[in-house]
């Protein structure tokens, strides 16, 4: 279960590392998403906001999340 906190934070924390560091969340590749999905997310906060941003992008949900960006 997600709570609004997880929504703004998806639509505003950047990923700090990798091919697309800086870049936030829920815009990251589908692609990129799934890989990770397959490698297994990180551990902690970040991996469970890209798990979320996954299933957004799977369900055609990014909609919900683009109005809450800072």
């Amino acid at each position: 279960m997600f709570e609004k906190e997880h929504l703004i934070k998806l639509a505003n924390v950047k990923m700090p590392y990798g091919k697309y560091a800086g870049r936030v969340i829920i815009d990251l590749p589908e692609e990129y998403l799934l890989w990770f999905q397959k490698k297994g997310f990180p551990e902690g906060e970040l991996g469970m906001l890209m798990a979320l941003a996954l299933e957004f992008k799977i369900e055609g949900l990014e909609s919900v999340i683009k109005p809450l960006k800072y």
